[in-house]
C-alpha cells in the first residue's frame, strides 16, 4: 500500500498522501460535486419509506430506565430506508456505563472485546453483535433526554446528533448516509441540523451544506433527451 504513487489530485492537498478525515471528506465531496446529476437516485416512493424488517434485539426491558439511543447503520432506517449492516450500536453516557455493562451480563450477553473508542463488542445471546458506547459528549444528556424513535419503536439518537456523529466518523459511508438522510429531510429538520452542527461542530458547517446539496440533487427530475418524445 505504501508503495502506490500518490495520485495529483490528492498530492495537491498532502504531498505525503496522509489525508485527515476532515480533508478525505472534502475531497470526495467536490469530486462528488463535479460528478453528480440530478435524479440519479432512487424513487421518491422507496426514498421515503421507513422500515424496521431487520429483527434487532429488542434492548428495552434490559436497559429500562436508563437513556439510551441507538446509532450507526440501524439508526440511519429511522431517517432514510432501511440499509444492511453487520451489527447495531447503542449509545449510553459513560456515567451509565457499570449498571448498563451488569445488566447485559445478566441478560446473557457475552463481551467479545473492547472496540477502539469507550465501549464493548458485545454477542446477544443468538450471536447477533452489539456495540455499547460509552459517550461524554457535551450535547449526550440533551440528545438522549429526547430521541426519535424508528418504525420497530426502538429509540434512535436525533438527527442533528447522528449527523454530528457522522460527520466526524471516517469512513465514506458514514458521509454518503448523512448526504442521503438530510436531501431527504424536511426544511425544518435541515434547520435543526444545522444549528446544532453551528453550536458543536462550527468548522463542519461547509461540508454539511455541500453534503444536502447532494443529496438534494437525487430528488431533482433528470432532464429529457433530446428527440425523446414528449
Amino acid at each position: 500500500m505504501s508503495d502506490l504513487p500518490v495520485p495529483p489530485a490528492i498530492a495537491r492537498i498532502a504531498p505525503d498522501g496522509n489525508l485527515t478525515p476532515r480533508q478525505k471528506r472534502r475531497f470526495m465531496i467536490e469530486m462528488l460535486k463535479r460528478r453528480i446529476r440530478p435524479g440519479t437516485g432512487s424513487s421518491h416512493e422507496f426514498m421515503r419509506r421507513r422500515t424496521a424488517m431487520h429483527p434487532w434485539p429488542d434492548l428495552r426491558p434490559i436497559l429500562e430506565g436508563i437513556d439510551w439511543a441507538l446509532i450507526g447503520g440501524v439508526a440511519t432506517r429511522a431517517y432514510m430506508p432501511e440499509r444492511a449492516t453487520k451489527h447495531m450500536d447503542i449509545l449510553i453516557h459513560r456515567d451509565d456505563s457499570d449498571e448498563v455493562m451488569r445488566r447485559f451480563k445478566q441478560a446473557g450477553y457475552e463481551v467479545v472485546s473492547r472496540l477502539a473508542v469507550p465501549g464493548y463488542l458485545l454477542h446477544s445471546p443468538e450471536g447477533v453483535e452489539v456495540g455499547v458506547l460509552f459517550g461524554n459528549y457535551p450535547w449526550l444528556r440533551e440528545a438522549l433526554r429526547k430521541p426519535n424513535y424508528d418504525p420497530a419503536g426502538y429509540p434512535v439518537i436525533g438527527l442533528p446528533y447522528l449527523t454530528l456523529m457522522k460527520l466526524s466518523a471516517q469512513r465514506a459511508q458514514d458521509w454518503a448516509d448523512v448526504s442521503r438522510m438530510l436531501g431527504w429531510a424536511s426544511d425544518a429538520e435541515l434547520n435543526a441540523v444545522r444549528e446544532v452542527v453551528a453550536r458543536y461542530s462550527p468548522e463542519d458547517l461547509e461540508d454539511l451544506e455541500s453534503l444536502i446539496f447532494l443529496g438534494r440533487k437525487e430528488q431533482e427530475t433528470p432532464p429529457w433527451d433530446e428527440g425523446r418524445p414528449e
